[in-house]
Parts: C-alpha cells; structure tokens; sequence
C-alpha cells in the first residue's frame, strides 16, 4: 500500500477537502496547515508570509532576489539566496522528514516533486470545471473582492510558475502525476473513494 499520498490542485477545485477527508479516512496524517506551522517554526518566518509565499513566485528571478535579499539578510543571516529559495530549502527538508515518518497526505507545496524518488508515494492532482471552482470560491469566501474567476486564474499562474522555477517541470501536466481527478465529475466524497481505493490497492 502506498503510504505518501501528494495532492496537487487547482484552485477552487476541493483539492484541500479531498486530501483532509482521504486522511481521515485512510487514518493517516495530514498536512497543509500544520506543514506551515512547521516550517514557521523551523525558519523563524510568519505563517502569513509562508503561506502566501511558499506556493507562487514572480516569472522574473532578478525580481525575487531584488525584493527579498533584504528580508533575507535579516532571517538567514549572510547567506546570498533569495528568502523564497531559502523557504523552499526548508519546506523541502520537512517535507522530506515528514515522509519518512510515517504514513500521510501531503497537499500542495511542490511535495511530489520533492518526493519523486521515493517508490512509496501516489501523486494526485485535482482539477474542476470553472464554473464549479467560481462557485465553490465564491461560498468559501477565497476572494472577497474582485472577479473570482480571473483571481482563480491568477493564483494558478503563480502556482505553475512556482512549480517550474523549482522542479523544472510542469504543474498540472497529467504525465507528472499518478493520477488526476475531476471534482466536477466525481464529486469530492468520489475522488477520496478512487484514491482510497488505488492506495489500498497498489
């Protein structure tokens, strides 16, 4: 049975809904919340900061070191990586500690990228039709101003662009996952039961 399960996911899509309710039920432990907590802790950074950061980066990397070597001097110390780098280096090193510990469901924060060569681990992405992400968006209170479905489209871009600029391959391509789900089609309760029952069976 697999025991690493990474749920990657478009927003809006459920994907945070389907990877809690897939611990639960598998009895694994889950992260998203508590991984930022986590790394808070271990980097001395703002959850606020960890959250909003650790999943989109600008397509410009001059940007990124221009804007946060300032902040980087004065949490890391002298060390010349940008302060984004240097959260991915963390994340990935927890992500890294959280896998060997035991069974659970990663979400988000590049975890099957990170993981990759572990034979253990099942790679989920989820996606949905946009109708249903604007909807789900909009009784979740994602973004309280603004077109919704633009605001989804910009939060994915930056996770694409995230995912690219640290793994080198591409977020949301079906043939980097193990499997990818519609929401739409299956709802959320259906897409935990076909992952739960592909984990069991491989």
């Amino acid at each position: 049975m697999k025991k690493i399960i990474t749920i990657s996911r478009e927003c809006g899509s459920g994907g945070r809904t389907i990877a809690k309710k897939l611990a639960e039920r598998l009895g694994f432990q889950y992260y998203d919340k508590e991984l930022i907590d986590r790394v808070a802790k271990e980097s001395g950074l703002a959850k606020e900061y960890i959250e909003e950061q650790g999943e989109r980066i600008t397509g410009s990397l001059l940007f990124n070191i221009a804007s946060n070597m300032t902040y980087a001097s004065q949490v890391f110390g002298n060390s010349m990586l940008p302060l984004q780098d240097q959260l991915y280096v963390v994340q990935s090193d927890i992500i890294r500690d959280i896998a060997e510990k035991g069974n659970c469901v990663i979400v988000g924060r590049c975890a099957d990228a990170i993981l990759q060569d572990r034979t253990d681990t099942m790679n989920v992405f989820i996606i949905a039709d946009t109708k249903d992400k604007v909807i789900r968006a909009a009784e979740e209170n994602y973004f309280p101003n603004g077109d919704i479905e633009k605001q989804l489209k910009k939060r994915d871009k930056a996770r694409a662009n995230h995912y690219k600029y640290y793994t080198e391959q591409e977020w949301g391509v079906a043939k980097n996952y193990d499997l990818v789900l519609n929401s739409s089609e299956f709802g959320v309760d259906g897409c935990v039961d076909v992952i739960e029952m592909l984990v069991k069976r491989y």
